[in-house]
Parts: structure tokens; sequence; C-alpha cells
């Protein structure tokens, strides 16, 4: 029988045949599909004519397509919609693809020939975009290690094997722990909670087998219980087991395995010749070393952790007024910042929710993409990987723009969080290929789905990755779309998130779910206003987690993690009520694998430019001004990675930003 993911895909706009694919067919699939690359590796390599751009550059970036098709697959299921067989599949293959790329950069006549290439470049009259193609692959050679030599070279495909294996231990470790834990509620427990928290902890049990309600460790869940709930025990028992995922001993435990792999990452960088990792990471990034990351980010904290200390006072106070001495604990902010805001703003997350459905919320994104880019979406009915997903063809004046793949929704056999992929990136090399763009979250199901503005923002904010995929126009799939400096990346998702607060989108799309009803202006007006409410504890949380991230990394790797990182909490005064959104043990951004390790600022450093792009539109006259519109794609949503990012935002804005437009889009400014 003729394997799925090894022909072609003749089916509507090339998508894989999910409904063919079956887990048996992954192994033989990846074995044979990593030999193929292998041998056109090695026919560049061994090809007897001089090195040019053409058979050397060009030859490696047409090759491994059947390897990239297989492994865009398995990858998404194995990220969306994981089973033990997917899990042994993926701890399987990641160190054969370690080592497979370890042969590729260690091959010396392959960089021998890149090195002639790079060495002759000032003659060969290469596009602006071939030029930056040459340069990135050479540089990734460089950095990947191909100029070492004898034990050197061995030990560092060793290292990256190792750490490959690290990765996906660490990721499927925190998983198991997610789908675990749950805790049951029984019917007095579910006093003071809102309908839409009872009916997603309803669901929850449903997927969980339960026989009622269930707390889970899903964002989307545990967030709001903790917001709603009176029961300060368990928001107690909740909130620990929500910290305590990858740090519960056993095989589960994340611990000794992220020991292990800042040490084997500080070995890496010094066998580059790099003082630190950190210094390694940055050196290709927009900040480009850790002191410039340090300096954004203190500058954020001092004031973030004075508003935050102040916010505990209050909160306090108000946990006293209820007959509860002692300190603030972390169970105990989100509920009575809840009560807070409700005071103050006269704003209730449960009267909130019913005006932001997900289907409009989806819409609205869809708007705002088609005002801006002149984008429109039509529902596909393709075969996906799971009964949640749904797909839509992207057009623009009738042509095929892309295909954009939605799964939502929350389940056990998901990672946590929400993500952004290409199934398939834009490119016109080898051959013209559109892109097919996937938008993973995690929100809670409920009939009709409700979300809450915090999963409204991660919505846009996951659209914003798609709108950099699906507008990206360039000629190789190297620089496409998202292939971009770390702390670029977030711009285009991050300026998105700035549409949802546009009151006229607002005012369109968020009706009451069950009269049609639009927002109130009332509403509309508390909302916008306590836009920026809690913002001491979001900033605290987020920078204390990417200081921890940074202080792994700029210097020699702590024998005891943990340790490390209450140090470097304690060296930032961090306030006692307040935990790091991510803890070293299920911080999956920075040890299930390189991209965000001394990188997790980047979201940070992409605001400072976020909230200075959006007043581009506020200066141009509306935030759906169409020539800021046409200079945000030409400039920077349909360049890739074509173009250094520093020198693409110049171009849309005409300068760099500083701090200032970060702390005062925050409401932190003095």
């Amino acid at each position: 029988m003729t394997n799925p993911l090894l022909t072609d895909w003749t089916t509507r706009f090339g998508l894989a045949p999910f409904d063919r694919i079956s887990d048996a067919d992954f192994e033989p699939a990846f074995d044979r599909a990593l030999a193929e690359h292998a041998a056109e590796i090695a026919a560049i390599a061994e090809n007897p004519e001089a090195a040019t751009f053409a058979n050397t550059i060009e030859a490696m970036e047409a090759s491994g397509e059947a390897l990239d098709r297989v492994l865009s697959v398995f990858f998404t299921v194995a990220g969306a919609d994981s089973n033990p067989k997917r899990e042994a599949l993926q701890r399987a293959f990641s160190p054969k693809l370690a080592a497979h790329a370890s042969a590729i950069t260690s091959n010396k006549a392959l960089y021998a020939r890149v090195a002639a290439v790079w060495e002759a470049r000032a003659g060969l009259d290469l596009t602006p975009e071939q030029a930056r193609v040459l340069m990135l692959s050479h540089r990734g050679f460089l950095r990947s290690g191909a100029a070492l030599t004898g034990e050197a070279d061995t030990r560092m495909k060793d290292v990256m094997a190792r750490l490959a294996e690290l990765g996906t231990g660490f990721s499927q470790n925190l998983l198991a722990d997610e789908r675990a834990w749950f805790m049951p509620l029984a019917q007095e427990d579910l006093e003071g909670l809102p309908a839409f928290v009872v009916d997603a902890a309803r669901a929850a049990g449903a997927e969980k087998d339960a026989e009622g309600p269930v707390v889970t460790l899903s964002r989307s869940l545990i967030t709001p219980f903790l917001q709603f709930s009176p029961r300060r025990d368990l928001r107690e028992a909740a909130f620990k087991a929500w910290t305590a995922r990858g740090a519960n001993g056993g095989k589960t435990d994340n611990r000794r395995i992220a020991a292990e792999i800042l040490t084997l990452r500080e070995e890496r960088a010094k066998l580059l010749g790099y003082a630190s990792f950190a210094d390694f990471k940055l050196e290709t990034e927009m900040a480009g070393s850790p002191d410039r990351v340090r300096d954004l980010l203190m500058a954020v904290w001092q004031p973030a952790r004075a508003r935050a200390e102040a916010d505990a006072e209050v909160l306090t106070k108000m946990m006293q007024g209820d007959g509860i001495n002692g300190d603030l604990a972390p169970w105990d902010w989100r509920y009575y910042a809840e009560k807070r805001r409700k005071a103050e703003h006269d704003l209730d997350e449960a009267e909130l929710k019913p005006y932001l459905q997900l289907e409009r919320m989806i819409e609205a994104a869809f708007a705002c993409a088609n005002r801006l880019f002149g984008l429109e979406f039509s529902p596909l009915e393709v075969p996906l990987y799971h009964p949640d997903c749904r797909a839509w063809e992207v057009t623009r004046d009738g042509a095929h723009v892309a295909v954009f793949i939605g799964d939502y929704f929350a389940r056990g056999s998901k990672r946590s969080g929400a993500w952004c992929s290409a199934m398939r990136s834009q490119a016109r090399f080898p051959k013209v290929q559109a892109p097919v763009v996937i938008n993973v979250c995690n929100f809670a199901k409920g009939d009709p789905a409700l979300l809450s503005y915090d999963d409204a923002r991660t919505l846009f904010h996951e659209f914003g990755h798609a709108l950099h995929q699906m507008l990206s126009n360039v000629t190789y799939e190297r620089v496409s779309g998202t292939s971009v400096a770390r702390d670029f990346v977030e711009l285009p998702s991050q300026l998105f998130e700035h549409w949802l607060e546009v009151p006229e989108v607002l005012a369109e799309f968020a009706t009451h779910v069950e009269t049609g009803a639009p927002m109130p202006k009332a509403m509309l007006d508390k909302v916008l206003g306590a836009a920026n409410f809690d913002m001491g504890f979001q900033t605290v949380e987020f920078v204390a987690s990417a200081m921890v991230d940074l202080g792994f990394h700029e210097g020699a790797a702590p024998a005891d993690p943990m340790a490390r990182q209450a140090e470097i909490l304690d060296e930032l005064g961090m306030p006692a009520a307040i935990t790091m959104r991510h803890a070293t043990p299920h911080f999956a951004h920075v040890f299930s694998g390189d991209g965000y390790s001394s990188g997790y600022y980047s979201y940070m450093w992409s605001e400072v430019m976020d909230a200075d792009a959006f007043a581009a539109f506020e200066e141009a006259g509306g935030a759906f001004d169409a020539a800021t519109a046409k200079s945000l794609e030409e400039n920077i949503l349909s360049t890739g990675g074509s173009v250094e990012a520093e020198d693409l935002y110049k171009r849309f804005r005409g300068r760099l930003p500083g701090v200032e437009a970060l702390l005062k889009g925050r409401g932190l400014a003095a």
C-alpha cells in the first residue's frame, strides 16, 4: 500500500491528506525522506563543478522537500493532538534529526563550497535577497560548528543530539503533568462561579470522563477559576498544581533536565568560542547583547514592581476585609484583583464574556485583515487532523493567497499555550507555493464558546503571526514569513492585538451571545478604560521570567537551576504574592527547544516597537489608514527575513523607538 506521506498530494491546494494518513505511516516515511535528503546533500557536496550560488546555495534550498512535508504533518499532530504512539515517535525522531542536521553542517566538503561562494560574493551579481540568503547560509554553518575539527567537532554533534532528546523529554513531561491532574468540583464548590466557568468545568469533566465538573491545568479554565472562586482552599490547591507542573518528582520531573540543558548550552557556546550561551544566542538578534536586554528589562521592572507593590497593599486590605488575616498569597491575587476591577471600573468579567463569542472574534480578526490588507476568507470543507479544526481559503482580489487553519479548543492531547506555524511556507523557488498556516489555541469549549478578554487578545495575537506568514512575498523559503530575528517576530502579532481595542471593532463584533445586541457603549468604554488594569502584576510576572531566562544563560550554567532561580528573584526584589509567569520546570519557551532560550525578553523588545507602530496609524488619522497599512505590508509583513529587522522597521517608521512607548502603552510611564 502506498504511503500517503510520500505521494504527490493532489488534494485541494495541496493540503496534507489527513484522512488517509495513519500513525503507522510516519516512521517509514520519515526514514525514507531523511535518507533522500541525505543523498541530495551528498550530491551537492560532491559536485565536481566549481561552487556557484545555483549549484550550492539554491541546490540546498531546493533539497529536502519530502522530509519537510513529512515533518510538517508529524509535528503539527504531535503538538496539537498527541498520543502515546506519536510521543514515542517524537522521542525517536528528535535525535535522528539532530544527527542529520549535524551531518550537514559538519560536512567539510559542503561547507567548503558554501565558503567559496561566500568569498566570491562580490562578483556574483546577486539580488539583495540572494545575498541575504547566502549570508544566512554561511553564518548558519559557522554557528552550527562547521569550522570545528577533531574532538570538538565530534563533541558538538553529541551535544546537539542530547539537547534534542532533552527538549523533547521536557515537552512530553509537561504535557503528561498537565494531562494527568484535575480537581473534581462538588456542587457546593461551584458556588460563586459564573455560568461560563461552570460550563467550561463541566465540558472539561466530560473530556476527562469524570462524573461531574473539574478544574484542569488549561489556562483558559484555571485562570477564571482563580479569579472567581471564593473558596480559598480550592484556589490554593489549583494554583499549587498549576505552578508545580514539571516539578512533581518521578519520571515527569523536569528539574534535572533543565540543569543538563543549561550545562550543554554553555558547552555548545564555549565550543564555538563565545563567552556564554546568551552571547552566542543574542548575537543575531536585534538586541545584540545580554547587556542591552538587561537594560530594557530593568527599565521596565522598576516602575512595574512599584505599581505591583502598591496594588498588593490594596488587595491585602480587601482580603482582610473578608476576615482573612495574614499576607496576600499568589492564589489570592487574581480573585481580589477581579473584585477590585468590578469595584473600580464597574467591569465584571462574567458580564463581559457573553459579548466575546469565539465566532464573532474570528470574524473580527478576518474583518480587520480585510480592511487593512484586502484579504477575504471563505470556509473550506477539507479533511483535517481533528474534528475541532476548521479551514478557510484566503484570497485577495479573487486570487488565492493562503489556506488558514484554526484549532481553537483545549484538549488533553494538545500541549498548553497558543502558537502559529506554517505547514507550508510561501516561496517562489524552486517552485511557487502558497502558504498553509495554522493557529493553535487552548480556549475552553462551550456551546457557544465564549472568550475572556485575554483569550480574545490571544486570538488576535496568533492571527497577527498568521498574517506575517500569509502576506509573505519572497523568493526563498529560508527568509519567508516569520523567519526573522526572534525579538522581531513578535512585532506583527503584538501589533495586531491593538485592533481588538479599536472601538469600532468592538462595537461591531462584540455582540451578546443571547440577544445579539452590541456591547453597550458604557461597557465598551469601561473595557478600554481598564485596558491597563493590573498591569503591574502582568509586567512583573513576565519580566521576572525573562530575567531568570537571561540569568541562566549569561554566565556559568547553574548546578541547581531552582536555587539560581530563587537567587535571581531575590536580587530583583520579587513581590511575595506574584510568581513567575513560567517557572523553570514548566518554562517550555526556554527548555522545549532553543527557540526562546535567552530570548523570552523578545515579547517586550517587540512591544517597544508595536506601541510605536500602532501610533503610526493613529498619527495618520485612524486604525485603518490605507497608506499606513500598505507601508506595514510592504516593509514588514511581506518581506520576511530578507532584510535586517532593524532596517525593516526604519523603513516603516523612519527610526527606532525608545522604551518610553512601551511604558506609556502599559500605563507605567512616570
